[in-house]
C-alpha cells in the first residue's frame, strides 16, 4: 500500500519516502508519494527521485496492484534499491497546470449542465465530452459564464461520504462513463464554493487548486461532433 501524500497536500513539491518495491516491469513503489497516478482523465505526474548523490527521472506515474502507486522511470538504469530512502521532487509546473485545468473542467460542467461521457486533462488544455445532440448556440456566452465563475474566487475543498449516501444522491455523479471508485466504504467529493454558494459538488479523486482565482482566465476552444448525441468541448488556459 502506498500512502497518498498528494491527497493530504496537493501543493507538496518534495517529500521523502522509502522504496518498498521494484516491480517486474521496472517501476518503483514508495511507501508514500506526492506523485499522482494516471486516472480519471488526469495524467500521471513526472519528476525526479534523488538519493545519496544520485537521481533518476520519473516519466509518469500509474496505479499498480491493490493500493500501490508505481513511479515509472524514464530509463530503467541506476535504480534505487528496496529499503532505500529517497527524495521525490515533483515536476511542479506541469502538475499545477493539471490542477488548474481540472478545476476549470468542473466549472465547465456547471455552465454546460449536461451528462459528461468522457474527459481529458492536459497542461495547456482539457476537454469534456457531453451528451449534447446540438452544439451550443453562443460559445462566447459560455466562455463569459465560466470566467465569471472563476472570478468569484471560490474555495475548492474536499469532503467524504459513504457509498450509501452517494446512492441516495445519484445526481452528484455527472460522468456517464467513469463511476466513482468503490470498495473502501467512502467516496471523496470535491466542492467548489461554500454552503448555499456552492457552484459544484461531485465525486473526484484528482488534484485541484485551492481557489478558483488560481485558474486564471480560460478560453473555450473547438466544439466537435463526436457522434449523434455527443459534443466534445475544449477548454484552454490563457
Amino acid at each position: 500500500m502506498t500512502e497518498l501524500l498528494f491527497r493530504k497536500d496537493a501543493y507538496a513539491r518534495e517529500a521523502t519516502a522509502k522504496v518498498s518495491q521494484i516491480t517486474s516491469e521496472g517501476g518503483i513503489v514508495l511507501d508514500g508519494t506526492i506523485f499522482y497516478p494516471t486516472s480519471g482523465g488526469q495524467p500521471g505526474d513526472s519528476g525526479t527521485l534523488r538519493w545519496k548523490g544520485r537521481e533518476i527521472d520519473i516519466a509518469t506515474t500509474v496505479k499498480g496492484e491493490g493500493d500501490a502507486v508505481v513511479l515509472v522511470p524514464a530509463e530503467p538504469a541506476g535504480m534505487p534499491t528496496i529499503g532505500q530512502d529517497v527524495t521525490q521532487v515533483l515536476n511542479w509546473d506541469r502538475r499545477y497546470r493539471h490542477m488548474r485545468v481540472h478545476t476549470a473542467l468542473h466549472l465547465l460542467s456547471v455552465v454546460i449542465p449536461l451528462p459528461v461521457s468522457g474527459g481529458s486533462i492536459g497542461a495547456e488544455k482539457g476537454r469534456l465530452d457531453f451528451d449534447m445532440p446540438e452544439a451550443p448556440e453562443d460559445k462566447t456566452a459560455l466562455e463569459d459564464d465560466i470566467n465569471r465563475l472563476i472570478a468569484c474566487n471560490m474555495h475548492v475543498t474536499e469532503e467524504w461520504i459513504s457509498d450509501e449516501e452517494l446512492d441516495a444522491q445519484p445526481d452528484l455523479v455527472k460522468t456517464m462513463s467513469v463511476q466513482p471508485p468503490r470498495g473502501t466504504g467512502r467516496i471523496r467529493l470535491v466542492r467548489i464554493g461554500v454552503g448555499d454558494e456552492t457552484a459544484d459538488l461531485q465525486p473526484c479523486g484528482g488534484t485541484h487548486v485551492a481557489n478558483t482565482e488560481e485558474i486564471g482566465r480560460v478560453r473555450i476552444g473547438k466544439i466537435e461532433k463526436k457522434g449523434r448525441q455527443n459534443r466534445r468541448v475544449y477548454l484552454h488556459l490563457e
